[in-house]
């Protein structure tokens, strides 16, 4: 199978629009497997819908080596080519001196070309000086191909492909033009969800046109025939045991859910996962064991949530009387008594939670920290630990017992701890997000805590 990864020089470079273009453009021809490294959950959404299979993470921090080998090769069978776009620069990642949690890494464990992606405006012949020393940087990345973004013209392109061939073994594969109108809407956690823009369609083919008219794909075809096999032995263990039904939030406001994590429920703990909307339906569904309630935006369907009282009371009444829950972020500040937005405006939500959330202007804590549990909880013993990422502009002053240890380290230092993870009753609720393969053992603790439910009302939680 071919493979290749498309990264940038840093963030903003236009590697996501290129990405989303290559997929769709080879997306007519053949079956395309996407990826996205790190822990985003905007991206990969646009790139299961263009291609028509889920996206999924690939993340050095939060996965173990032999587990990302493991998830790449189920998720690849029956593809013709694997397409992985990286995170911020190629050689960005949790700390200086380290390749974890970077674009790099993911590329050499597991054996992809890497087709670099280059701001090509205002620029002549240094763009070989760019090119040459991220080919340089480490020798077991291999950069076999280059894509200029925001040139000029034709004639400017050709400028710098000579350059580039002149002074590099990369290869130039194309290009495209300064201002062309194959952009995509952002907001404050980075693109417009796919949930809340009309007409993709027509934008997506607007990017396969883009691609094709300037970009050579056979040269990116060839580039993906350089990559190599990587395999392993490693296997996730079953748990046939459980047979429960579990609700999962699914709409525009909830909809944050790293695939691989559901893939695990559905396939190796037997669990049966039934999306319902709390922004349209007004009950939860019928003979569930379990809720999962994940992150998403709430707060840009504030109004409508609050307004939706029949769902509101209905998940209040079935977490009082011990049904399991998990929530993340979105999913923690709909548990709420409320959710101020940015105007100020106070918005009931279910009320379990007694507090209230606040939005923000400014990102309130992001990035990569290990979680551990000071406190028994759904999701497992004292002492039990995962690694998790967060990304959020709200705030929480919420009066309940805390039970996760959360720390962010730096050069084997830690510079950050705090506490989170709100428990009451049978479930937990934090603005962590947690990927079940970083540690399986919180997966099977939660859908055991849901089967001892459903055999007789098994209440474990702090109450």
């Amino acid at each position: 199978m071919k493979k290749i990864m498309i990264a940038g020089t840093k963030s903003g470079v236009g590697k996501t629009t290129l990405t989303m273009g290559i997929l769709a453009a080879l997306a007519k021809r053949m079956h395309v497997q996407p990826y996205k490294v790190g822990p985003d959950y905007i991206d990969p959404a646009f790139h299961t819908q263009i291609t028509g299979r889920f996206c999924r993470n690939l993340d050095s921090y939060i996965l173990e080596e032999e587990v990302i080998k493991y998830l790449f090769q189920q998720s690849s069978n029956n593809a013709d080519i694997a397409v992985i776009e990286g995170v911020m620069g190629l050689f960005d990642g949790k700390e200086v001196g380290s390749d974890v949690g970077t674009s790099a890494s993911i590329a050499k464990l597991l054996k992809t070309p890497v087709i670099l992606v280059v701001d090509g405006s205002k620029v002549a012949s240094s763009i070989a000086a760019t090119v040459k020393g991220f080919a340089a940087f480490d020798k077991d990345v291999t950069i076999a191909g280059v894509i200029l973004n925001n040139v000029g013209s034709a004639a400017h392109y050709e400028l710098l492909r000579d350059a580039i061939m002149y002074h590099t073994d990369v290869i130039p594969c194309g290009y495209l033009i300064k201002n062309a109108d194959v952009s995509l809407p952002e907001r404050h956690l980075g693109l417009v969800p796919h949930l809340e823009m009309s007409g993709l369609d027509k934008v997506y083919h607007q990017l396969a046109t883009a691609i094709e008219a300037t970009i050579d794909l056979d040269k990116i075809l060839e580039i993906g025939t350089m990559a190599e096999a990587c395999v392993t032995r490693y296997e996730p263990p079953v748990y046939e045991g459980s047979n429960v039904r579990v609700a999962i939030a699914k709409d525009k406001a909830f909809h944050f859910y790293y695939q691989d994590s559901l893939d695990y429920l559905r396939d190796k703990l037997n669990v049966e996962l039934v999306p319902f909307s709390p922004l349209e339906d007004k009950q939860l569904p019928e003979g569930i064991h379990g809720l999962i309630l994940g992150g998403g935006f709430p707060e840009m369907f504030a109004e409508d949530l609050s307004k939706n009282i029949p769902m509101l009371e209905a998940i209040y009444h079935a977490l009082d009387k011990g049904l399991p829950y998990v929530a993340e972020c979105g999913g923690l500040m709909y548990l709420c008594d409320e959710l101020v937005d940015l105007e100020g405006t106070q918005h009931n939500m279910v009320g379990w939670l007694k507090g209230y959330t606040t939005m923000e202007k400014r990102l309130q804590r992001f990035g990569y920290g290990k979680l551990t549990l000071k406190d028994s909880c759904i999701y497992g013993q004292a002492g039990d630990h995962i690694r998790i990422h967060e990304f959020h502009r709200s705030k929480a002053y919420i009066g309940e017992p805390q039970v996760y240890a959360v720390e962010k380290s730096r050069l084997g230092q830690t510079i950050r701890q705090w506490t989170c993870g709100y428990a009451k009753k049978n479930g937990v609720a934090a603005y962590a997000h947690l990927h079940y393969y970083s540690n399986l053992n919180f997966a099977k603790h939660f859908i055991e805590t849901c089967r001892q439910y459903k055999e007789g009302g098994y209440s474990h939680g702090i109450h």
